[in-house]
């Protein structure tokens, strides 16, 4: 790890804090600009709808780019598209005009994980990638937890049309430090290997597995992000102030969950484990933590649920982080963008299709039947894992650095 390794670590945890401050950005401000505008419910609604769809196709997309351009152009690129996007923002004028920017901004957040994977990938040894891994993913909740009370007093000095411009800006100047870094970092290299195609790989059950745990799985992090501050206010009496000065807990330790997963398999690693055998013997606690998610819509102290939720979303993101490391380890350097773009599908598809899934569940029956669901997502995710990526691609190792 050379002090420019550090260097591309740390701005690729700032990328991911950037890119969830632009895609709160509009959460925050939307109850002052849905009524400056004349925005409807349902016109708000077209409008979320668009940034998801065009975030979950540009997934695939975004993965194409980054194998053909490498990290460093193609994190360029998608910083300043969708900096740009959400700086245009302020000059919205209706329903259309903040669906078309939302799009915009939809289409380029999606590159920054694609191009975070892969710069994995090309940097860092398998005993570090882990961790890095988790770094990037802390990047999220950081970016969750910063973006309420920085975008408030942004808005309410300086107006909400600003709050888009200063947040925007924010990736054109991570950009600098950015190219000035990664010129000085060198890939790490790769042993000669036949070149292969990222199709070859939709022929391993490996893919088909990591696809099936990113949908399952990946949706209990969507609904804390969308409904958490709903669900405390509405079901738990807090009120908006409370709710402002606690929810930022399980943010907190979703940002612990991260870096202890990525250390604990890479401390495995270091003492001889496999890449894979480290990753899956950490995920399997981790999961094994999830059913504690049952119990938070029937403990009557809401004391008691906050911390179970906290625990939750610890345990979340330290299995995330080992699994979404697993395509760093079974996937060759030259295909791993588009690999992780499919296998980010699943995640977005999941998500989205999740979040009406609960929209629908609360309404037809309770909170409560949520977190049941959700508490068994993790566990059946991991017995796909085991049975499908309990080993390697044979066929790939010789393309590992």
């Amino acid at each position: 790890m050379s002090p420019w390794r550090w260097g591309i670590a740390v701005l690729l945890f700032l990328s991911t804090v950037i890119n969830y401050i632009d895609r709160q950005t509009l959460s925050v401000l939307a109850p002052t600009l849905t009524k400056e505008l004349g925005i409807s419910d349902q016109q708000y609604s077209n409008v979320l709808t668009a940034f998801l769809g065009a975030y979950t196709v540009m997934y695939v997309g975004s993965g194409f780019i980054v194998d053909r351009w490498g990290t460093r152009r193609s994190l360029s690129l998608f910083m300043v598209w969708w900096s740009t996007a959400n700086m245009l923002h302020a000059f919205v004028r209706g329903p259309w005009s903040l669906g078309a920017f939302r799009f915009l901004l939809g289409a380029g957040e999606s590159g920054n994980f694609m191009a975070a994977f892969k710069g994995v990938s090309e940097w860092y040894a398998p005993k570090d990638r882990a961790f890095i891994n988790g770094l990037i993913q802390a990047g999220a909740s950081v970016g969750a937890v910063i973006a309420p009370p920085v975008i408030t007093v942004l808005a309410l000095h300086y107006g909400w049309r600003f709050a888009f411009v200063a947040t925007g800006a924010l990736g054109l100047v991570w950009l600098v430090p950015w190219l000035l870094v990664t010129r000085h970092a060198e890939a790490l290299p790769v042993a000669a290997g036949p070149q292969r195609h990222w199709t070859e790989m939709l022929r391993y059950r490996q893919t088909w597995g990591l696809l099936a745990a990113r949908f399952l799985s990946d949706p209990v992090w969507w609904f804390y992000l969308f409904w958490l501050p709903k669900y405390l206010v509405d079901q738990r009496g807090f009120t908006v102030a409370e709710m402002g000065m606690l929810a930022w807990m399980p943010y907190l330790t979703a940002d612990a969950g991260s870096l202890a997963g990525g250390w604990l398999s890479g401390q495995l690693i270091r003492r001889g484990w496999s890449p894979v055998d480290a990753r899956l013997a950490w995920m399997l606690p981790f999961a094994c933590l999830m059913p504690l998610s049952m119990a938070v819509g029937f403990v009557e102290s809401r004391t008691v649920s906050l911390a179970l939720i906290c625990v939750v979303t610890f345990a979340h993101m330290g299995w995330k982080t080992n699994q979404a490391t697993l395509t760093n380890d079974i996937y060759p350097r030259e295909v791993v963008g588009t690999v992780a773009g499919l296998l980010a599908f699943g995640n977005g598809l999941g998500g989205t299709l999740f979040t009406a899934l609960t929209g629908w569940m609360v309404v037809q029956f309770s909170y409560a039947s949520v977190f049941v669901l959700m508490g068994l997502l993790h566990p059946i995710s991991f017995l796909l894992v085991r049975w499908l990526v309990r080993t390697p691609l044979q066929t790939t190792q010789s393309s590992h650095p």
